[in-house]
């Protein structure tokens, strides 16, 4: 006997019913954290490590070029520890305030902010080594690549679902059926 399975858009619509608007913000809060959670980590490392790089020997003989990249890797990943911590301490300093639908905005807004940080360094950093080893055309090329990938897989992609997504609840709202609409908050 096949049993009926319940699809993620159903499930989510019939969780989405049985959450309030603030046990909604306190989950998207939770997972706004866990995310961050995990792309901290890596900017921190990256950031400490930008951090050591020009009290290396060789750091002196880079050229203007390089110098500026590594300014431009060192800043981003700055900017991307930030936007990654910033969820965390606006918590602590409106805790117990009734702000929660607020904080999960920003931090989402933060996160996105971070990310794009994130991008910057990451290329910035990777062309700043590539350019140190090889030529400067292979430096570019590779950061090129690196930046259309992380720009596609964080961005793109997302955002080609989000307008399928949006396609799909209007042809459902304009033919009658589908009278549940998932929150953007999600």
């Amino acid at each position: 006997m096949v049993k009926n399975e319940v699809r993620p858009e159903q499930d989510h619509s019939r969780q989405e019913r049985e959450e309030s608007r603030q046990e909604r913000a306190d989950r998207n809060f939770v997972e706004l954290l866990q995310g961050a959670r995990v792309a901290v980590t890596g900017v921190q490392v990256l950031f400490a490590f930008l951090l050591t790089v020009p009290f290396s020997s060789g750091f002196s003989r880079l050229d203007q070029t390089d110098r500026w990249l590594y300014y431009a890797a060192l800043v981003s990943a700055a900017i991307a520890s930030i936007c990654y911590i910033a969820p965390t301490a606006q918590h602590r300093v409106l805790f117990r305030q009734g702000r929660k639908e607020t904080l999960v905005h920003r931090s989402n807004s933060y996160g996105i902010l971070g990310a794009l940080a994130l991008v910057v360094s990451m290329t910035t950093s990777t062309m700043f080594v590539i350019d140190y080893l090889f030529q400067a055309p292979v430096a570019w090329i590779t950061a090129g690549l690196l930046a259309a990938l992380a720009m596609w897989t964080w961005f793109g992609q997302p955002a080609m679902d989000r307008s399928d997504r949006s396609s799909d609840q209007s042809a459902d709202q304009s033919s009658g059926e589908g009278s549940s609409v998932s929150s953007p908050d999600d």
